[in-house]
C-alpha cells in the first residue's frame, strides 16, 4: 500500500491519545511578534516545553561527523598515475549521485579524540564502509546517529514517558522520565531523561557495539555512554547536543552539536521506510540456487562509454560452517 504509516507510528498515535497530548501539534502563531518565534509552547499542565511533533536534522553530519571535503564516492581507491581517489567499482555507475557532499562538521573542537589503535580501526572501517556500515543492511542506527539521519522523526511527549519514532527501519525508543529498571544491551540503548530548565537531558546506556556514528566508520565500544541535550530555541527549532563518553575508544569525552527543525507542513507525518525488505537480496541472495543478479550493462554514451558489471556471489565461510 502506497505511503503506509508504520505500526510504530500508529502505536505512538494511540499512546499520545492516552497521554492526552497531541502526537503532532502545530506550533502556535508568534504571540510576541519579536521575530524569534515568540514564547515557547508548554506541555499542558506542566512548566516544560512542548516538543511534540515531527522534527528533522538538515545536516551532512550523517556522512562524517568531523566534516570533510566533497568526495567522488563513499568508498574509493587510488587512481593512476597521480593517486587521486576514484570511485570504487560497486558505486562507479552511480556517478555524481554516488558522491559525498562536503560538510563543515558538527564535532565541537573539530576532531574526534581517538586512541591511536582505535583510530586505525576507524580508518579500516572507512575503507570497508560498504560491507561494514550496519545501515547498509538496514540494521538499527543507534544513538545519536538516528537523530541526524536524513529522515524525519516524531516525538510524542508525556509527563512520564517521551517516545521517539524514527523513519529509518521503523526504529524507536522510549525516554523514561520516571523510575525504571535497568535496561539490557540493545541497538537503541536504554534512555532515562530529566528536565533541566527548558532542556531535556537524556542519559543513554546499554548500547551494543555494532552501531556506527556515521557513514565514515566512526565507531564505539559497548562501554559507550551518550548524554543528549534537547534545548528548544523557538517553537520551530531546537539545539541538539550529544556528549560521547567511551574511554575504551576515546581519550576524553567529546560533543556534537547541531540544530533540529520542526516540520511545518499542514499535516506532517513520519512515513515508514521499511528497508528490511529492500536488502533481502543483498543479505540472502547469495543463498539462491540460481542467482538473480549476475550481470548489468549501462550505455552512458559519449560521456562515459558502456559500463559492464558481471557479478559473482558465493556463500561466506560462516554460511558454509555455521
Amino acid at each position: 500500500m502506497r505511503h503506509r504509516v508504520s505500526g510504530v507510528i500508529a502505536a505512538m498515535t494511540i499512546v499520545a491519545g492516552l497521554l492526552g497530548v497531541g502526537a503532532c501539534q502545530p506550533a502556535p502563531e508568534d504571540p510576541g511578534g519579536d521575530g524569534a518565534g515568540g514564547a515557547l509552547p508548554r506541555l499542558e499542565g506542566t512548566p516544560y516545553p512542548d516538543i511534540n511533533g515531527v522534527w528533522q536534522a538538515f545536516s551532512e553530519a550523517e556522512y562524517n561527523l568531523e566534516g570533510q571535503a566533497a568526495q567522488p564516492a563513499a568508498v574509493v581507491h587510488p587512481g593512476v598515475p597521480n593517486g587521486n581517489p576514484v570511485p570504487h567499482a560497486p558505486v562507479l555507475a552511480l556517478g555524481a549521485l554516488g558522491g559525498v557532499p562536503p560538510s563543515q562538521g558538527v564535532v565541537l573542537g573539530g576532531t574526534i579524540p581517538y586512541r591511536p589503535e582505535a583510530l586505525a580501526k576507524r580508518d579500516e572501517n572507512r575503507a570497508n564502509a560498504l560491507t561494514r556500515d550496519p545501515l547498509v543492511k538496514c540494521l538499527m542506527p543507534g544513538v545519536p546517529r538516528a537523530t541526524y539521519l536524513p529522515f524525519p522523526f516524531q516525538i510524542t511527549q508525556g509527563t512520564e514517558k517521551i517516545m521517539i519514532a524514527y523513519g529509518f527501519s521503523n526504529a524507536g525508543r522510549t525516554i523514561h522520565l520516571d523510575d525504571v529498571n535497568l535496561g539490557i544491551p540493545a541497538w537503541m540503548g536504554h534512555s532515562v531523561g530529566r528536565w533541566e530548565g527548558d532542556t531535556l537531558v537524556v542519559d543513554v546506556t546499554d548500547l551494543i557495539d555494532q552501531t556506527w556514528f556515521d557513514r565514515s566508520g566512526n565507531f564505539h565500544s559497548e562501554g559507550l555512554r551518550v548524554t543528549e541535550r534537547y534545548t528548544p530555541i523557538t517553537p520551530y527549532h531546537m539545539q541538539y547536543e550529544a556528549t560521547i563518553d567511551d574511554p575504551e575508544v576515546f581519550t576524553e569525552p567529546w560533543t556534537i552539536s547541531l540544530p533540529l527543525y520542526r516540520r511545518m507542513e499542514e499535516h506532517p507525518r513520519v512515513l515508514e521506510y521499511r528497508c528490511v525488505e529492500m536488502v533481502e537480496e543483498l543479505i540472502y541472495g547469495h543463498l539462491r540456487n540460481a542467482q538473480l543478479v549476475t550481470h548489468w550493462e549501462g550505455d552512458y554514451g559519449r560521456r562515459g562509454g558502456t559500463l559492464v558489471v558481471d557479478i559473482t556471489r558465493r556463500p561466506t565461510s560462516e554460511d558454509l560452517n555455521p
